[in-house]
């Protein structure tokens, strides 16, 4: 790596490598990889083992469980149908998703369930867009009827799985069962509304949303080794997700490779947090979008697209919504969220609340991984893991690598 103007320096890269090494070598993290991009210049460090008791080191290729960090990849499916007149953003879904026709709104998100008046209007594409659908999950109140009902239902918590384990279509009867929590663009509310984006994808296209996302950004983009599973000639590429007991620091195994929940197609293909990667292939989308939507010579989405996706799309009252929901969640993750704002599956910095600059984007996930564009310095970071966030280790080293990754541009 040269000292050039605008590349990464030396001595900041090999801080960072110092930083992440030591939070492998502290035993709490098995083993990571890191991702660096910077105008032409990228930058890779694979540190650690797959396993947490040795063997097989991480490589630039090993694949991940992307968690959240699905979301801002996944939106842009939606974006090809807006850009194609396909859909608008102001359409009400009826058409497409009539089991969220005619919705229920509980009074207080704390009534039961048969508390309800009638929504004000249809649910429009631009809500599921900024997860203000009126459904989703409130962390600030899982002891409500409605988050009770989400996982008597089975919603989410099918076999102890936070993503949905049936197929689409049983999927939305479940939900349509029940009441929003708020009215349709009301309030920001997490997940549930990136889980029904892929259904209304595969509905609209006569594709799954599987087969959509590969034809029109997976493919041109080169993303190989990205898919809802790891087909059986890369699944020794998967390491284990582990769950390490916030206790003892145990490393409890929540997802094995063979045989594990990415090991085969899933019933349901997750907008939401089912994708898996590498650190290349995310680099490439997110490199895309801080080309305002063109790979080379391709251009896989329209400028004004990618705009909209990457800024802030919220109301200072739903800002608070957001906010709330990562403080919740502060124990999993520290920082997630602070930014102040949301696009479109995405989070957005609106203030300057840690070493990244305004108008950063991108999104983390509970699987351990973190990934970032940032326009104002051309920059992407991505940092994989295969550790859970029941502790909050694989948070402080996503917060380290930010803050090192920071200091290192010195231009």
């Amino acid at each position: 790596m040269g000292n050039g103007n605008n590349g990464l320096p030396e001595a900041g890269l090999r801080r960072l490598r110092e930083v992440l090494e030591a939070h492998v070598e502290s035993k709490k993290i098995p083993g990571l990889v890191a991702l660096v991009g910077r105008d032409e210049e990228t930058h890779v460090e694979a540190i650690g083992t797959m396993r947490h008791d040795g063997g097989a080191p991480m490589r630039r290729d090993t694949i991940f469980r992307m968690a959240s960090t699905t979301k801002p990849v996944a939106v842009a499916a939606t974006m090809v149908l807006l850009d194609e007149c396909r859909l608008r953003l102001d359409d009400p879904i009826d058409q497409w998703l009539p089991e969220l026709a005619d919705r229920k709104v509980l009074k207080s998100p704390d009534s039961p369930l048969d508390d309800t008046v009638s929504a004000r209007r249809p649910i429009t594409v631009r809500d599921l867009l900024t997860s203000t659908c009126g459904l989703g999950l409130d962390m600030t109140a899982m002891g409500s009827p409605m988050m009770r009902a989400y996982f008597e239902q089975r919603v989410y918590g099918e076999n102890g799985w936070m993503l949905p384990a049936v197929e689409p279509d049983e999927w939305m009867r479940r939900l349509g069962a029940l009441p929003l929590m708020y009215q349709p663009g009301e309030r920001w509310l997490y997940n549930v509304s990136d889980d029904v984006l892929g259904v209304l994808v595969a509905r609209v296209t006569g594709q799954s949303f599987e087969a959509f996302l590969r034809e029109r950004i997976f493919d041109p983009l080169g993303m190989k080794d990205t898919g809802f599973h790891v087909p059986a000639d890369k699944i020794d590429r998967l390491p284990p997700l582990y769950a390490p007991d916030p206790q003892t620091g145990a490393f409890t195994v929540e997802d094995e490779a063979e045989g594990g929940h990415h090991s085969k197609p899933p019933a349901f293909q997750s907008g939401g947090g089912g994708l898996d990667s590498t650190v290349d292939d995310y680099h490439a989308y997110f490199r895309m979008l801080l080309n305002h939507g063109r790979h080379g010579t391709e251009r896989i989405l329209s400028r004004p697209a990618v705009e909209l996706m990457t800024t802030n799309r919220l109301t200072p009252e739903q800002t608070s919504d957001l906010q709330a929901w990562a403080r919740s969640v502060v124990h999993l993750s520290h920082g997630q969220g602070q930014t102040g704002g949301w696009g479109f599956g995405m989070t957005v910095r609106t203030y300057r609340g840690d070493y990244a600059p305004i108008g950063q984007f991108g999104w983390d996930g509970g699987a351990g991984t973190t990934t970032y564009a940032d326009p104002h310095n051309q920059l992407v970071g991505i940092l994989l893991t295969q550790t859970g966030m029941s502790t909050p280790d694989s948070a402080r080293a996503m917060q380290d690598f930010w803050t090192t990754l920071y200091q290192a541009i010195d231009d």
